[in-house]
């Protein structure tokens, strides 16, 4: 692991206590043990925490902190790294434990730009690894669903949806306040529904301009690269011509006492019919006198991630945030031990296939990001109303500014 916060406690640690106890299996591989055996962070507390509380257990875990604490940790005995870091710590840490030979794991977004993204392609390619990305509402039993209608035909043509994201007031003052400064919501989080509306509806449509703007003044100054909440808007050509928008609002500044851990709501809309889903209303509601909404939530989401005493007497935590996590496992198990030698560029090659996770399908995500980070940067420059379109005539992605006839080109090759 290189990163050990919120994102390790919630859906890493609870795959490598799982296969602790028990291994991988499948038909093709037979059982496969996953060891958390290092971790890489910069002071290393979190991890000497973590192993006082579980009383030296895993006793072999590694716990490298400081400036080169990622060399020490690709030197070590590991043949997979998962990277849970801040977002804008991603590329370098990929970048090494690829070229290392090592699978990698990213937590969303994968990168900030398509140069980054291009590199760890190529770094991948040519040392035979996988290199996959988190998504997991793409796991979602609803969003499956939608996906399923969507691709059988029976939700028809979309042309426009909106989706929210509202983190609270935690996230951005207490749990990522070190890292927070200079970020923004959407980068964070807004990743989620565009993962789910580029992988849900396409691939048979091309993402076309990409248009953002949001507020501050809470988490940071008035003035400054700091972003409470961004408003973004991506739009789409179908092969028919006709546009597909779609509004995203994400923010980091909801009330603590807000009944859920996190508001979330879409609403898709079709030739044929609407589709609208809330992900904290799911038919729970739940009132704790002195624990809710503080300890416990209101209205929680035990779908995403949540510990259970089972009917046959086994206490288990699962979800879809976990069920990812350990796909990818399942996945890198298969290329390494699913079969002969000789075959393993075979298996290699259909993995990679997989496009719900695999960091070479992470293009439009990457570029809207990229398009968003450089809009939202002219925003705190004074330059308000910015616009980057995808794949016009002269680059990739090009910005263009209101009042301003000479674009800025933000990545040359096609997006």
């Amino acid at each position: 692991m290189i990163g050990f916060g919120m994102i390790f406690d919630e859906t890493y640690r609870p795959v490598f206590e799982s296969r602790a106890r028990e291994p991988l299996f499948s038909s093709a591989t037979g059982p496969v043990e996953v060891r958390l055996a290092a971790v890489a962070t910069r002071t290393g507390s979190r991890v000497a925490r973590f192993l006082a509380y579980s009383q030296g257990q895993p006793a072999t875990l590694a716990n490298f902190s400081g400036a080169d604490a990622v060399t020490q940790l690709l030197a070590s005995d590991v043949n997979v790294v998962c990277i849970a870091t801040p977002d804008d710590r991603h590329f370098s840490a990929a970048r090494a434990a690829l070229a290392d030979g090592k699978h990698v794991l990213l937590e969303k977004p994968s990168v900030l730009s398509l140069a980054e993204l291009d590199e760890l392609v190529r770094i991948a390619n040519d040392r035979g690894v996988l290199a996959k990305v988190v998504y997991h509402k793409l796991a979602d039993p609803d969003h499956k669903k939608l996906r399923t209608l969507y691709q059988d035909g029976v939700l028809q043509h979309v042309n426009n949806g909106y989706c929210s994201l509202l983190e609270p007031k935690s996230i951005s003052g207490g749990q990522f306040a070190e890292w927070i400064a200079g970020r923004n919501p959407a980068t964070y989080v807004a990743v989620h529904y565009l993962k789910l509306i580029d992988f849900t509806f396409g691939p048979n449509w091309n993402l076309d301009r990409v248009s953002a703007t949001g507020q501050r003044g809470l988490v940071g100054t008035p003035d400054g690269p700091t972003w409470d909440s961004v408003q973004l808007q991506v739009v789409y050509r179908h092969p028919d011509t006709r546009e597909a928008a779609f509004d995203i609002h994400t923010s980091w500044v909801t009330p603590d006492n807000f009944p859920g851990y996190v508001e979330q709501e879409v609403q898709f809309r079709f030739d044929n019919a609407v589709w609208t889903a809330h992900q904290r209303k799911r038919g729970v509601e739940l009132t704790v006198e002195n624990r809710t909404p503080g300890e416990l939530k209101n209205t929680p989401n035990h779908h995403y991630n949540a510990t259970f005493l089972e009917p046959w007497g086994e206490r288990s935590q699962r979800g879809y945030g976990i069920e990812v996590i350990e796909r990818f496992f399942k996945e890198v198990a298969f290329v390494e031990y699913g079969g002969p030698t000789h075959a393993r560029d075979e298996r290699l090659a259909s993995m990679r296939a997989l496009h719900y996770n695999d960091l070479s399908a992470d293009r439009n995500c990457v570029a809207i990001v990229q398009a968003l980070e450089a809009i939202l940067a002219r925003s705190v420059a004074g330059v308000l109303g910015s616009n980057v379109k995808v794949n016009g005539p002269g680059a990739g992605l090009t910005l263009y500014e209101p009042g301003n006839a000479q674009p800025l080109v933000l990545y040359e090759g096609r997006v």
